[in-house]
């Protein structure tokens, strides 16, 4: 034998042995990870090429190796499993939901004494673990925070995925904001066209009436008030691929002058005459919170004395961020603010509604719909689960997987009220006061 050849297989033998005290390494790991687990967790921890055959469990996580569970374990950080997602390193078999069931329940406190020998375990595989392989959707903002054109870039950076994509998996008018339901049966879209005629109610609309929707997405508002109700409608959004959609759903369905959608951010409503009601679904949370005390004085500004205002925005009810998943932080660099949403915040019911009275606003009425967006998110990620093909084949895997593990865990935030969601009814007062209002809630008539 050559001594090229000598060498080539002496290479060799190093990187199968190297290769094989690796994979005994990631075994002995999983085993003590395995223990960390709650006995009775629906999780089944494997590597790639242990287990053959389906899910014996309602959720296998396969590891795609030594490598992987390396950049998986260390070093430690709260986005590591929807990072490892999101790059490939781990593959969820079986029940999205049980896999975040059991993420979250994961506490490696339960291993005592051996934790420190899993520590050593792991620095010595990370040792010839390859660098984690790039992502390529991640938000990186610059500018000033919550500048005009850094939220125009954090708005697109979330819908740049593409109408089509959206399209998949909400309902047929792409509201994309918690639904309504009268029961858990209720269908998505039946729960969305509730929600609708919910808010077009609270606000009293009417015909020859003048709303606005600051944040109106594909305009799903816009169209069902113009339609139903027989107001002016004009809806504002930041996203340029919403808008042209929105404008050509608009001409389709005969109703320009009635009805329009422009690109604009809600500190430029100057020029726009008074709304005799204003909305805002599911915009709220981006704005920021030093941003309120503005957000909530625009939307005084828009309206003329005695027209309504209702804000709808998800809210936290986690103060000191005790019961929040930890990956599931908005607008401080965490997962969503990488992946989803960057610079979201999320502030507390009570906080917006001390922003919207200090600005003005007298408030009528509170409600939450926190365990309708649970039902919401549940339909969300089956429908997408459902068309995981065609959603690949529009975005790239990445997307599906960010938008498939962001849903699912955030369905388990609104089930165990750590996040929330709230529609405040808030109106403007006029120059002599609140005006009368009617004793009970209108919006519980069929058309107020």
């Amino acid at each position: 034998m050559a001594q090229s050849d000598t060498v080539d297989a002496q290479d060799g033998r190093a990187r199968t042995d190297t290769f094989g005290r690796r994979q005994v390494l990631a075994r002995q790991i999983l085993a003590a990870a395995r223990a960390a687990l709650p006995a009775d967790s629906p999780l089944e921890l494997v590597l790639a090429g242990e287990v053959d055959g389906p899910p014996r469990t309602p959720v296998r996580v396969v590891i795609a190796g030594p490598d992987a569970l390396a950049r998986l374990l260390w070093p430690p950080s709260p986005d590591a499993l929807g990072e490892a997602y999101l790059r490939g390193d781990i593959e969820i078999e079986g029940d999205i939901w049980a896999a975040v069931d059991a993420g979250r329940s994961f506490d490696l406190r339960r291993l005592g004494t051996d934790l420190p020998r899993l520590a050593r375990l792991v620095l010595r595989l990370r040792r010839g673990a390859a660098p984690a392989p790039r992502l390529r959707r991640i938000a990186r903002l610059t500018g000033r925070r919550h500048s005009r054109a850094r939220d125009l870039a954090a708005v697109r950076f979330h819908y740049d995925v593409g109408n089509d994509f959206y399209a998949l998996w909400l309902d047929r008018r792409l509201v994309y904001s918690c639904a309504y339901f009268e029961t858990p049966a209720t269908s998505l879209d039946d729960a969305q066209e509730a929600k609708l005629e919910l808010v077009c109610r609270k606000l009293r609309l009417g015909p020859g009436l003048r709303l606005l929707d600051i944040g109106c997405g594909w305009g799903s508002l816009v169209l069902h008030a113009a339609e139903r109700y027989g107001v002016e409608a004009t809806g504002i959004t930041l996203s340029a691929a919403q808008a042209e959609w929105a404008t050509a759903e608009i001409e389709r369905r005969g109703l320009e002058g009635r009805a329009l959608v422009a690109i604009r951010d809600y500190r430029d409503l100057a020029g726009f005459e008074p709304f005799d009601a204003v909305a805002s679904i599911g915009m709220f949370e981006h704005v920021g919170r030093d941003q309120l005390p503005g957000y909530f004085r625009a939307a005084l500004g828009a309206l003329r004395p005695g027209g309504l205002f209702l804000n709808h925005g998800i809210a936290t009810s986690a103060t000191g961020g005790g019961l929040r998943p930890r990956w599931l932080r908005f607008g401080d660099g965490g997962f969503v603010g990488r992946y989803v949403f960057p610079d979201g915040e999320l502030v507390t019911v009570e906080d917006a509604i001390g922003f919207a009275r200090r600005a003005g606003f007298e408030l009528l009425d509170v409600q939450s719909l926190r365990p309708h967006y649970a039902l919401t998110l549940r339909s969300w990620v089956e429908r997408l689960e459902a068309s995981a093909s065609r959603a690949r084949a529009l975005a790239g895997e990445e997307v599906y997987r960010t938008w498939r593990i962001y849903m699912a865990a955030a369905r388990r935030g609104f089930e165990d009220g750590s996040l929330d969601v709230a529609q405040l009814l808030l109106a403007r007062p006029g120059p002599d006061g609140p005006p009368a209002r009617p004793l009970r809630p209108w919006w519980h008539d069929a058309r107020g």
